[in-house]
């Protein structure tokens, strides 16, 4: 083997690890609504957080990407320390899809079928849809199906590259004597821990070792050991992850280690007492691409077999080995390790989302209550659900500006920008809600007292209000379009009545029959009122952008308004609906 055949190796292994991060950023992106369904389906059932962790490994074809995205969760306090180590050992058995797909270089035959099953055979044509699909489609998610052929073409080229390039290494002495040595199955199981901790991928690490396979001086006694070493290297991710995280996501790395070290110990121990009594002929003869595939399935399937029944004491180990602290346990609402998966990470933004929505309303419909009520009750809990928004929009918008900076697909982009706008508006319904009960102290602490008119009109506007606040948190929570168009009109109304009630108050100080103190009050509980209805207006003028691949709310709103007669319609029903008793 001389310096080309190095540096070819060098080049195809480089080809081969673009093409798999390629292929898999694509896959997660493509997949990214799956994937939050799949989330969705989550229970504490083993069966049902096993199949979980495959099928999401199977799509994003990383087993430490799952286990990172598990322990994030699990910081979160989305996810149970229980939930996630069944998600773990279900990765474990997902991660060995990406093998058999490897093992396809090395099919080898004189039938035209079988020619036609080979990489070099049909990748040619897959890069060429491919780089149709990526360079003169415009759809986002043709573009991200064009990215994985061309990442499944490209690994697979890297592939084919390494194997032409190690295929001397089959007369060199040396190498011959390396996997010899690597029969010690200690040596063995180092070997491939070490190398799968170095790159981050066992998926790789196993694609690697099938592509040395191809010189025919791989035994299966050497592979096998080798293979058992790469699920211990693949933990390094997780453990690393799992740095600065709460007791229970270090736990949750520390299952995908532990996990793996028992599977490892076990069958390890099995494998040399079979060797040792039965001296079994398969493990002298070379082993094969699709052979190492079977065998990466196989320890995965047996280790989870082994493990499923004890997920109990793996909890129990990880409480003793990390114990919990005398401080309470803190959680994290947002996790940066679920940038790994984009998609997953934007689900989690829209849920602290819907909880700042729903503190601001509530605060919001606490402050009217407030208005008509006792303060004293309601006062601390309005300030507290204020201060709760103030600090949601914070680190909302700190990690939404980090999301968008790394590749997501088209419609997560156009999402991330909703709700970069709205939690705006929800958090400055929750500062209105203050500014009320402010002026509601105000009349309390300085004696004075609406007029009977002016209650009866507050009841009026505040119905109104409520059910504004109803309809956009129906359309931002539930995309409710229907809801959202119901808004517009609402707050047109809302306006026209602020004007009323505005008027009204200037006869009734004409009349003097309002203080000039209580007056004030009045015209700043009409001003939060009316912006409120202004900031509901934003956020179903958002719902609806988004629905319609738009972000111009100004054309959005202007289109609802101009809509046929069913504008008109909502509007005469509500104005019908809220009408102000006569003077």
């Amino acid at each position: 083997m001389d310096i080309f055949n190095l540096l070819t190796l060098t080049g195809g292994l480089s080809l081969f690890l673009f093409g798999m991060s390629l292929m898999g950023q694509a896959l997660e992106r493509r997949a990214g609504g799956h994937l939050r369904a799949l989330l969705e389906r989550l229970t504490t059932g083993r069966l049902a957080g096993l199949l979980t962790g495959m099928g999401v490994t199977a799509v994003i074809q990383s087993s430490s990407a799952t286990t990172v995205m598990v322990v994030g969760f699990v910081n979160s306090g989305l996810m149970s320390l229980r939930q996630a180590i069944n998600i773990i050992m279900g990765a474990n058995i997902g991660t060995t899809i990406t093998a058999w797909i490897l093992s396809l270089t090395g099919i080898d035959g004189g039938s035209l079928f079988v020619q036609l099953l080979k990489p070099s055979s049909f990748t040619p044509a897959l890069a060429f849809i491919g780089i149709i699909f990526y360079m003169f489609l415009r759809d986002a998610k043709k573009k991200d199906t064009g990215l994985i052929l061309l990442g499944f073409a490209t690994l697979m080229f890297g592939m084919e590259t390494m194997s032409g390039a190690v295929s001397g290494l089959r007369d060199i002495p040396a190498f011959q004597q390396l996997f010899i040595l690597f029969k010690n199955p200690v040596l063995g199981v180092l070997a491939g821990a070490v190398l799968t901790a170095l790159i981050q991928s066992s998926s790789a690490s196993v694609g690697i070792l099938q592509t040395l396979a191809a010189t025919g001086q791989v035994s299966y006694g050497a592979a096998i050991p080798i293979i058992m070493g790469q699920n211990i290297g693949t933990c390094v991710t997780a453990m690393l992850s799992s740095v600065g995280a709460n007791k229970n996501a270090k736990r949750a790395a520390l299952v995908h280690l532990s996990f793996n070290l028992i599977g490892t110990a076990v069958w390890l121990t099995v494998f040399c007492l079979l060797r040792a009594l039965l001296h079994p002929l398969l493990l002298d003869e070379g082993a094969s691409r699709p052979g190492i595939a079977a065998a990466h399935s196989v320890f995965n399937i047996l280790c989870t077999l082994l493990m499923l029944p004890l997920s109990g004491f793996l909890e129990r180990l990880v409480t003793v080995l990390v114990p919990d602290a005398e401080q309470p346990e803190t959680f994290s609402e947002l996790d940066e390790r679920l940038f790994a998966t984009p998609s997953i990470a934007l689900e989690r933004c829209h849920s602290v989302a819907a909880d700042m929505a729903q503190t601001a309303v509530a605060a919001l419909k606490e402050a009217l209550e407030a208005l008509a009520g006792d303060l004293t009750e309601t006062a601390a809990s309005i300030r507290e659900k204020e201060d709760k928004t103030d600090y949601y929009e914070d680190i909302l918008g700190t990690y939404l500006v980090n999301l968008s900076t790394h590749r997501i697909s088209e419609a997560d982009s156009r999402e991330a920008a909703k709700l970069l706008k709205i939690i705006g508006d929800f958090e400055r319904i929750a500062d209105h809600a203050v500014n009320l009960l402010e002026s509601a102290e105000e009349l309390r602490d300085k004696g004075l007292t609406l007029t009977n008119a002016a209650a009866g009109e507050l009841t009026v506007i505040s119905a109104a209000v409520s059910d504004i606040l109803d309809l956009s948190l129906a359309a931002f929570l539930q995309n409710d379009l229907d809801a959202a168009a119901r808004v517009e009109p609402l707050e047109q109304v809302i306006d026209h009545l602020k004007e009323q009630l505005r008027t009204r108050h200037i006869l009734r100080l004409q009349k003097e029959e309002c203080t000039i103190g209580a007056g004030f009050a009045w015209l700043d509980l009409l001003t939060n009122l009316e912006r409120t209805a202004d900031h509901c207006s934003n956020i179903a003028g958002c719902v609806i952008d988004v629905a319609h691949d738009s972000l111009n709310l100004h054309q959005s709103l202007r289109d609802v308004r101009n809509d046929s007669g069913e504008f008109r319609e909502r509007y005469q029903a509500y104005q019908h609906k809220y009408a102000l008793p006569g003077i």
